[in-house]
């Protein structure tokens, strides 16, 4: 079984590179940059691509450890500030997949203020508005048992948009609606893990940055690894 955790100091696969831009495909298992709560890791995302190219880089989003795709860096200062406000006012729109358990309806909208620091419990903590909007892509009922009750178990491909950019926000906004995602240790559910680790052959969180669409109309991708194939390819 393959697994995409502690990922090597390998060239990392550049999808876009301009004057003022670079974005890299990030592999699930490599962070974007050192951090203490993986104090451990001793390799990032921001420290490789500055390696492999020979320059400063500045992160302008974030994603999760686990989570695959479009990450995007500012080759300067000044384009930092540019577009670090694009972020910060909602202006980037973000396209991710993921496989979640059961079948959601075939489209949807889940608005729900989340607590603002998802590490820790949520009472007694503020929270801050979080919407995401939702379009079904693939059922899936494959020929396992993790619940007693059922001979088979269903999950689903879904294309999905954050409309808000709160921390996890999509892994715990599918929690709230019962359809967690395949792969994910802290909301989701070990046994659908497990078995569907099994059944693809991959162990990761399911979770891909397909792509971002910058203000004027600049749309970056990053393909979806191999691991993806049996869910993305034509039925």
């Amino acid at each position: 079984m393959s697994s995409s955790a502690n990922a090597g100091p390998g060239q990392l696969r550049v999808v876009h590179f301009d004057a003022q831009l670079v974005a890299i495909a990030k592999p699930a298992g490599l962070l974007v940059h050192a951090s203490g709560l993986d104090a451990h890791e001793p390799f990032n995302a921001l420290d490789l691509l500055q390696a492999q190219l020979g320059e400063r880089l500045f992160p302008l989003h974030r994603l999760d450890k686990a989570t695959s795709g479009v990450l995007l860096f500012a080759r300067s200062a000044e384009a930092a500030r540019e577009y670090g406000k694009a972020f910060e006012a909602g202006a980037v729109a973000k396209r991710y997949l993921a496989l979640v358990r059961g079948w959601p309806p075939e489209s949807g909208e889940i608005d729900y203020a989340l607590a603002r620091d998802p590490e820790l419990p949520s009472a007694g903590q503020p929270r801050v508005s979080a919407l995401t909007r939702y379009r079904r892509l693939r059922c899936f009922e494959w020929p396992f048992s993790v619940d007693g009750r059922h001979p088979a178990s269903r999950y689903a491909l879904v294309e999905v948009e954050p409309l808000s950019g709160r921390r996890h926000q999509i892994r715990r906004h599918f929690k709230h609606i019962a359809h967690p995602l395949v792969g994910d240790t802290t909301h989701g559910k070990g046994a659908h893990n497990r078995a569907v680790a099994a059944h693809l052959g991959a162990s990761r969180l399911w979770l891909h940055a397909a792509s971002l669409t910058l203000p004027g109309g600049l749309r970056i991708e990053a393909p979806c690894g191999p691991e993806w194939d049996q869910l993305t390819r034509p039925a």
